[in-house]
């Protein structure tokens, strides 16, 4: 498996986007699903990465900037064949990585609240992260989680 920086709107990559997409729509009402388009994961301020075995795009991750401290976690996805074999902590511990040489003081993440999101609110809280409030120019919702995880 081989984790690059990757340009979001190559075909193949596109296609995962929007399946993490239509699934965020099926799973919470759009004024709650915060998931970036491949336009937008391509735009300043967000870096994004592909893990790929035998050229296959098994799950993406982007860290956006939020201010020179502080990332934010963006589309983290597995494609469903490729679940439960280490795509997404290998993606979760190279944006940790990353934001630890940026000097980053914490990163912070949203995700859905519903059972669709329990495994990636399990692999966030095995990693350290906790509960903590809206960040950044999210509001409360029921229908998101918030979590962050102190780098000091």
């Amino acid at each position: 498996m081989i984790i690059g920086t990757e340009d979001p709107t190559t075909p193949d990559v596109v296609r995962l986007l929007e399946e993490h997409l239509a699934d965020m729509y099926a799973a919470s009402p759009a004024e709650s699903v915060h998931a970036l388009d491949p336009a937008a994961l391509a735009g300043p301020g967000v870096s994004f990465w592909t893990l790929r075995a035998d050229g296959v795009v098994l799950g993406t991750a982007a860290l956006k900037e939020i201010d020179p401290t502080h990332g934010e976690i963006k589309s983290m996805r597995t494609r469903a064949g490729a679940r439960r074999r280490g795509v997404a902590r290998a993606l979760l511990e190279h944006l940790l990585a990353t934001a630890v040489e940026r000097g980053y003081a914490r990163v912070s993440l949203e995700t859905g609240t519903q059972e669709f999101f329990a495994p990636a609110r399990a692999l966030y809280v095995s990693r350290g992260f906790v509960a903590c409030g809206p960040f950044a120019s999210y509001e409360a919702d029921p229908h998101s989680a918030f979590y962050t995880l102190s780098l000091d």
